[in-house]
């Protein structure tokens, strides 16, 4: 088991610059090439370069990419360790300030400790069972006209961007309440640069750079959101914006325009790009695994909804095996491969000291591909997700939504519209790839095919 010493200077403030290099030079791993580190190797292959490393090295590995030194802490106890944090030693603040801060600065996960209890406690409200009835109608509205178009399509269809799409419309509709109609193809823009620049080579927004691009596209989704806020504080609405511009914090004051936009803009890019992606390779495993289509499909079959009837809210519960196949596709490709943090205080793990300010990141992606915790870890296999075989596993091996108090906070949203997305598309078409297909996936930012997915939609 991992070892927790705290040092002596625990009593000194929180320290968020990074260590000189050789201050880990005694963490086992290597430093790549120069300038670019490993950073190249990583964004390629990210599974096969924590898993030879891993092997190297152990679960306690040091790595350069994007341009500093950090210190990778692998495996279900690093996971414990790190995202439950209880002795408040990792800062999401800063962990993640070096990816997002110039595009996504003050969403939910660029808080830290009382701040960011605080703000998920006013935000909660939003994801409550009244509002989430409402988004779902939404969704199952929009869903249900998207899949109908898909049923038409002859041939391989490319899924991803088809998905893509599909997860803006339903964005507009359940979180924005509406069409955004004209401006659709530059918030899709912005969105899209905002992301891309997240794991831009070069950190600085010069010109022509893909950081630029972010920096651009953040001014443009700040300067749309901050004129809708009156507008929707006045109107109203059921919609997660509307929801947003009503929220109170503890004090009673309303959340400030500034605090609107930025929780937005977080939680757009969340429905957007992390659901394209889970919802995509929704599809490719339930295409590639005809028997659990079949499954899903008697089990959706036996809600005994009739043709054109709202998914009821309250039947969510009885999708059991459909949930179980989700997760599945989240531990395959969890949405968020790595999750960064920064040292606030010297700490011990496993045996090895890591000074204050350090880069700590632990992997989600390592972790679900572990082969002494998932038993054939590439194999298809909802199964895993009995409840008995939930319990039998460590409680941080199955981390998709991160965990502790950084939890995402709208993993019930996401179970939630995909099984309203799996109702529609099984029960309207059965789904195949050409024999021996496999994707292949780039998986940063945030995983998608890199052919765009080939799947055929038979009408069924």
């Amino acid at each position: 088991m991992p070892t927790l010493a705290l040092e002596a200077r625990d009593t000194l403030a929180p320290v968020t610059a990074p260590p000189p290099g050789r201050a880990l030079a005694h963490i086992p791993g290597d430093d790549g090439w120069p300038v670019i580190g490993s950073t190249l190797e990583a964004i390629a292959d990210p599974k096969r370069f924590f898993e030879e490393r891993a092997a190297r090295h152990g679960l306690v590995v040091r790595a350069n990419i994007l341009g500093e030194t950090g210190v990778n802490l692998l495996g279900p106890d690093a996971n414990e360790f790190v995202l439950f944090d209880q002795q408040r030693l990792f800062s999401s603040q800063f962990g993640w300030g070096r990816f997002m801060d110039r595009v996504f600065p003050r969403g939910l996960m660029m808080m830290d400790f009382d701040e960011h209890r605080l703000n998920r406690r006013a935000l909660s409200a939003a994801f409550k069972a009244g509002p989430m009835r409402a988004y779902l109608k939404a969704l199952d509205a929009g869903i249900a006209a998207r899949v109908s178009q898909w049923r038409s399509t002859r041939g391989p269809m490319l899924v991803y961007p088809a998905m893509k799409q599909l997860t803006l419309d339903l964005a507009a509709t359940s979180f924005l309440g509406t069409g955004i109609g004209p401006d659709t193809d530059s918030v899709t823009a912005a969105f899209v640069d905002m992301v891309a620049a997240t794991i831009a080579p070069i950190r600085k927004p010069l010109p022509g750079t893909q950081m630029r691009r972010g920096v651009r596209g953040r001014a443009h989704i700040v300067e749309w959101f901050t004129r809708q806020v009156p507008i929707r504080r006045e109107r109203g609405g059921d919609d997660l914006f509307s929801e947003l511009c009503r929220v109170r914090m503890e004090d009673g004051a309303l959340l400030s325009t500034q605090a609107v936009v930025d929780h937005m803009s977080f939680f757009m890019m969340a429905a957007h790009d992390t659901l394209t992606s889970s919802l995509t390779a929704f599809v490719w495993l339930l295409a590639a695994n005809p028997a659990w289509q079949t499954r899903l499909r008697q089990e959706i079959s036996g809600l005994g909804l009739l043709a054109g009837e709202t998914l009821p809210f309250e039947r969510l519960e009885a999708m059991k095996l459909t949930e179980m196949a989700f997760k599945e596709t989240l531990r395959i490709i969890p949405p968020v491969p790595a999750v960064p943090r920064r040292a606030l205080r010297d700490f011990v793990f496993s045996g090895f000291h890591v000074p204050a300010g350090s880069s700590v990141a632990v992997n989600p992606l390592f972790t679900h591909h572990m082969p002494e915790v998932w038993a054939d870890p590439r194999r298809f296999d909802p199964e895993r997700f009995t409840d008995a075989a939930q319990a039998s596993r460590h409680r941080f091996a199955f981390v998709p939504f991160g965990g502790g108090a950084h939890m995402c906070l709208g993993l019930n949203f996401a179970y939630m519209q995909a099984k309203c997305f799996a109702r529609h598309l099984l029960l309207n078409a059965t789904l195949s790839v050409a024999p021996g297909y496999t994707p292949a996936w780039k998986m940063w930012p945030i995983p998608q095919p890199k052919d765009g997915l080939q799947v055929t939609l038979t009408p069924a």
